[in-house]
């Protein structure tokens, strides 16, 4: 009679083991819990485009304009590049001064060439050149002087001698003017780009030697040392590169200047030659009489 009672108890023990199997259910599982955080969202994992080009702007040291990599350069690229633009400013100027002198003697050759074109005697055209400033001028006047000084001479042949030597000494003269001024346009068309090229590798020496000292080759930091460099290189072709043309520019304007002086040269020396064989025509006019 003592078994009866045992009954409810195992009915008691199995209304309560659904009760416990459910609590772990209702829990999550360790892997789901170190699972969750695990994911974080997109927006956190990749920040805008312009928070990346503020972290950018931000390494940068200063910025890379022509103006802030001068003012950042280091001491000897900064005499190159001073030294490039005044060489630069230098061939401006000349070219402007040069310029307006050979356009001026160039107009006033031509000008005094064609009034003395029709004349017959050294005379006539020493009377029409006697206001004129020019080349041609200097010649007439010069070719005077010497007649003048040789009117005793009997061979008419030296004097003509001493007129062409007193020419090509005037014409020397006159092309070593226009050329005056014109060598440094060379010196700075052969010397700039190698003192810029001097620039850029003490640039560069010194952007290798700013790395060692971060220990980074981060692009960001070695870029400004790197353009600061180039930048002399650059300024040595601004200033190279128009010096070489001004400089052929004005070669072949001095030589056609001296073309045309040498022209007016020789149609002075056709008038001497003329006025010669009539002085030496008078005295046989006079004995003919």
């Amino acid at each position: 009679m003592q078994s009866t009672p045992a009954a409810p108890q195992t009915t008691q023990l199995n209304s309560q083991q659904p009760t416990s199997q459910a609590v772990p259910d209702a829990k999550t599982s360790p892997a789901e819990q170190s699972a969750a955080p695990a994911t974080p969202s997109v927006e956190h994992q990749t920040p805008p485009a312009t928070e990346l080009v503020e972290v950018s702007e931000s390494i940068l040291p200063h910025e890379l304009t022509p103006i802030g990599m001068f003012m950042a350069a280091d001491s000897i690229v900064k005499a190159v590049m001073i030294g490039l633009a005044l060489a630069s400013v230098v061939t401006w100027s000349v070219w402007l001064a040069k310029t307006i002198e050979l356009l001026s003697a160039r107009s006033r050759l031509v000008r005094d060439l064609h009034r003395v074109e029709d004349v017959r005697s050294l005379d006539e055209a020493s009377k029409i050149l006697q206001q004129s400033g020019s080349d041609i001028a200097i010649l007439t006047k010069a070719a005077r002087v010497e007649i003048h000084r040789s009117q005793d001479a009997m061979n008419h042949d030296g004097v003509k001698e001493r007129v062409a030597s007193l020419f090509s000494r005037i014409e020397a003269a006159a092309s070593r003017r226009m050329t005056r001024g014109t060598s440094i346009l060379a010196t700075i068309g052969s010397t700039a780009p190698f003192v810029g090229l001097f620039g850029t590798v003490w640039g560069i020496m010194n952007a290798f030697i700013g790395i060692s000292k971060t220990q980074t080759t981060n692009l960001a930091v070695v870029a400004p040392g790197i353009a600061e460099a180039l930048l002399a290189t650059a300024m040595g072709l601004v200033a190279a590169i128009p010096a070489v043309m001004i400089y052929n520019m004005f070669s072949r304007s001095i030589t056609g200047y001296r073309g045309l002086l040498g022209d007016g040269s020789a149609e002075l020396m056709r008038m001497v030659s003329r006025d010669l064989n009539r002085a030496e025509m008078i005295p046989h006019r006079i004995a003919a009489e």
